[in-house]
């Protein structure tokens, strides 16, 4: 893990804003970061008091990929790919204000395919006395 930047934290805190006006989005702690939720299913996350490999990096998640989404993620050269690649998720390198935008063209697409997975029942355990 990583110290994020001062630069990193205020942008960290302009995309926390956007975020939180995205229908059914909770905000989490997590590992010295924000995590975002669509509903139950996590799909982004910015630095809070740590960040994961670089100190301007952000990441998110999509599962389930198209074909054209993984070849974007490939071209774009502020996406991580080999990043959590089992996990699915992708780490994006903020360098300027200009990035902002680009950081939450991912994090919509991330959003979507967090809307498309199926919910888990949360499983109750009963202990016997």
């Amino acid at each position: 893990m990583a110290y994020p930047s001062e630069e990193m934290l205020r942008w960290s805190v302009l995309l926390e804003q956007e975020l939180v006006g995205w229908h059914k989005v909770l905000v989490k702690p997590m590992f010295g970061m924000k995590a975002f939720y669509r509903g139950p299913n996590i799909f982004a996350a910015v630095p809070d008091k740590r960040a994961f490999f670089t100190p301007n990096g952000v990441i998110f998640k999509i599962n389930g990929a198209t074909e054209k989404q993984l070849a974007h993620l490939k071209s774009d050269k502020r996406v991580d790919i080999d990043f959590g690649k089992m996990q699915k998720w992708y780490n994006f390198n903020l360098s300027s204000d200009r990035d902002l935008n680009g950081a939450l063209e991912w994090f919509g697409k991330a959003y979507e395919a967090a809307g498309k997975l199926p919910v888990k029942p949360i499983k109750k355990t009963m202990r016997k006395k």
